[in-house]
């Protein structure tokens, strides 16, 4: 896998631009921060085109919505979002909009750069793209090799069921692997909690931890305990049915929580870890971006090295370890996904799927909160 992936490193041979460029495509998109009315569809975009030799250009069959894309809507992480597309500021004067949403993408590559080799056109491919890179509520996409957003789609799904997994995946990756230290060899029999079981992130995670055979205790609502427990939870709790930290408190001490709700949670959820055992917290509500918008880039950064800094120290001292974690693109770990999928480990949770000409509707829906699952959207009428 590791030989597979470096060949998109080769150095670059040139720019490539499509004649597509005078072409046009419908998409969503919006040209101001606000709530749902800033939606407006288009079919004058243009397309876009491959500058470099690492990209690859595919057709969007389907896409879903995070709830990142719900806050990046009101102009939630603008700041942080807009010195990572241009970090030297030599767009000086323009604007991060019309500005595309959706962070997941199923589809068929149509075009591919000169250094890509292993994709070709035809071939079926998912990918997860990072919230400062332009998203996928549209025809065509382009996602680049070097950060490793591509990989192929498992052959057992659909590109509906496909287009709801890879966002969600990579966070609950991140959060459990790279930032958690979590893997196949490691969780046999290691007591976790999640917080937040029933929504994208959670689902997933359930499912990846019973495939690592972790003991899972989800927190979720009453009428989302049946679906957690289809997805192989071994104890549900339903946080409406009395005080979740006094519930909480009553089972065994946990090796690891992962906390997908943030607030109040924070303050005694960290109590129910086994002290001096190497448990950890992980949490993926932070205030990074707020303390960006808030704050500027400068003090927003230190303000949040100080907040990170200070909590990790003051739990350590009592025994427990303390982590934030992002989503991290990466197409390696898409590609362990996919065979998790293959093989049956993983399944899409899917709440609600809609039309392309629905996208305000998918919005209200994700608005709505309570999500099981993922709310996906069908580009192609048919998939």
């Amino acid at each position: 896998r590791a030989l597979r992936w470096a060949i998109f490193l080769a150095p670059a041979r040139g720019l490539r631009a499509s004649p597509r460029a005078r072409s046009f495509f419908p998409s969503w998109v919006i040209d101001r921060y606000g709530s749902n009315e800033v939606l407006r569809f288009t079919t004058d975009m243009m397309f876009p085109i491959i500058h470099f030799p690492n990209e690859v250009f595919f057709k969007v069959h389907a896409a879903s919505l995070n709830p990142i894309d719900l806050s990046m809507r009101s102009g939630y992480g603008a700041t942080a979002l807009n010195m990572k597309r241009d970090p030297l500021k030599l767009k000086t004067g323009e604007t991060e909009f019309p500005l595309f949403f959706c962070r997941d993408v199923s589809g068929v590559v149509m075009e591919c750069g000169l250094g890509v080799f292993f994709f070709k056109p035809g071939d079926e491919v998912w990918a997860a793209i990072p919230p400062w890179k332009q998203g996928t509520l549209s025809e065509f996409v382009v996602a680049n090799m070097i950060l490793f957003q591509v990989s192929f789609k498992p052959k057992c799904l659909s590109h509906t069921e496909a287009a709801a997994l890879p966002y969600v995946g990579l966070t609950a990756w991140s959060a459990l692997n790279q930032v958690g230290g979590l893997n196949q060899s490691n969780c046999t029999g290691k007591r976790i909690l999640i917080l937040g079981a029933s929504g994208g992130v959670g689902t997933f995670a359930v499912q990846l931890l019973k495939a690592w055979d972790s003991h899972v205790t989800a927190v979720c609502s009453h009428d989302a305990s049946t679906l957690v427990k289809k997805l192989g939870a071994d104890e549900v709790i339903d946080y409406k049915s009395g005080n979740l930290e006094k519930q909480l408190k009553t089972l065994p001490l946990f090796d690891f929580i992962l906390d997908n709700v943030g607030g109040s949670t924070e303050k005694w959820a960290l109590d129910l870890l086994k002290k001096w055992s190497g448990a950890t917290y992980v949490t993926l509500v932070t205030p990074f971006l707020i303390n960006m918008d808030k704050l500027g880039v400068a003090d927003g950064m230190l303000q949040t090295g100080v907040t990170v800094g200070s909590k990790t120290l003051k739990h350590l001292f009592f025994g427990v370890h303390y982590r934030w974690a992002f989503f991290m693109p990466s197409g390696p770990n898409l590609d362990e996904i996919a065979e998790l999928v293959d093989s049956g480990k993983i399944k899409p949770v899917i709440d609600e799927v809609f039309s392309f000409s629905e996208v305000p509707k998918a919005f209200l829906k994700l608005e709505g909160g309570h999500a099981r699952g993922k709310t996906v959207i069908n580009v192609i009428s048919r998939q």
